[in-house]
């Protein structure tokens, strides 16, 4: 059982913290387990409540991918992803739409709301949140997919003033008028460049950047793009990582990645000396 002395002890260390980042702006991507199990969703809620309860402003972009793939499979449509990117035709876009817009963002608000958070859900849709334009990079082709061209700040700052806690599905809308699907640690990265976030943080189901056994604690620039190149980084960790270090590059202090199936690893990460992931830093070794 823990003792009084290390319980104070917690909470001595956590003062520091919480006295930097009062008034301060995190956006939190939100994945993985985390938004499955339902122990893990409560003490996400928990966590983000009690982190905007001491004057945090809180942002939170979420995925949903596993529930897209599973209502694509049932419904008979094939998931394709390239280079850790849904392709999105016709049928899947209207399905992203569905589920994310509606069902898992209104899962995740509701759930905030009941710890007294002040959530309100959003998609890149609303108040033309997010506009964007078809990804193209290189000869790739991923459908309506879209690359954010414009975030809508102001509607953003207009509800962190009033005390509310946006938490936005990644979906957007281009200049014709039609919906895109947005890889959700990109438009995360996005929403954190337009309002010069004091933290992007990655909540997934990894433990943060590994190299082999070893958890990388702090990782440059250099040395992740050379993880990219030897297989050590893959899959959807690539663009995770690209979209973290040009967060960086456009204002964002500090990057984490942290695994979020250990239940209160975002207070974990923020409020102690050690924390539980990976940090990403701005820089060049020397």
């Amino acid at each position: 059982m823990t003792s009084i002395a290390q319980k104070t002890e917690v909470l001595i260390q956590a003062l520091p913290y919480i006295q930097r980042y009062e008034q301060k702006t995190f956006v939190i991507k939100y994945g993985g387990a985390a938004m499955i199990d339902d122990e893990l969703k409560q003490s996400f809620a928990q966590d983000v409540t009690l982190l905007k309860k001491i004057g945090i402003n809180i942002v939170i972009v979420h995925g949903g991918g596993k529930e897209v793939t599973e209502l694509s499979s049932r419904l008979g449509i094939q998931s394709t992803f390239i280079d850790g990117q849904r392709y999105t035709d016709d049928a899947t876009m209207e399905i992203v739409q569905m589920v994310l817009a509606g069902k898992t963002n209104k899962e995740i608000v509701a759930r905030i709301n009941q710890m007294g958070g002040g959530a309100v859900g959003l998609s890149g849709i609303d108040a033309d949140l997010l506009r964007v334009k078809k990804y193209s990079e290189g000869n790739t082709d991923l459908g309506w997919v879209g690359e954010v061209t414009s975030v809508n700040s102001d509607y953003l700052n207009l509800m962190l003033r009033n005390g509310l806690m946006p938490v936005v599905a990644p979906v957007g809308v281009g200049v014709e008028g039609h919906s895109y699907n947005i890889n959700a640690d990109i438009a995360a990265a996005n929403i954190a460049e337009a309002l010069q976030a004091e933290k992007l943080v990655y909540l997934s189901d990894v433990k943060g950047v590994m190299d082999g056994e070893a958890l990388v604690p702090t990782i440059l620039e250099e040395e992740a793009m050379s993880f990219v190149e030897r297989g050590v980084i893959s899959g959807g960790m690539i663009p995770k990582v690209r979209s973290a270090f040009a967060a960086l590059q456009s204002g964002v202090n500090k990057v984490h990645m942290i695994d979020g199936r250990v239940p209160h690893s975002l207070l974990l990460e923020i409020f102690t000396d050690e924390g539980v992931g990976t940090e990403l830093v701005h820089g060049k070794k020397s």
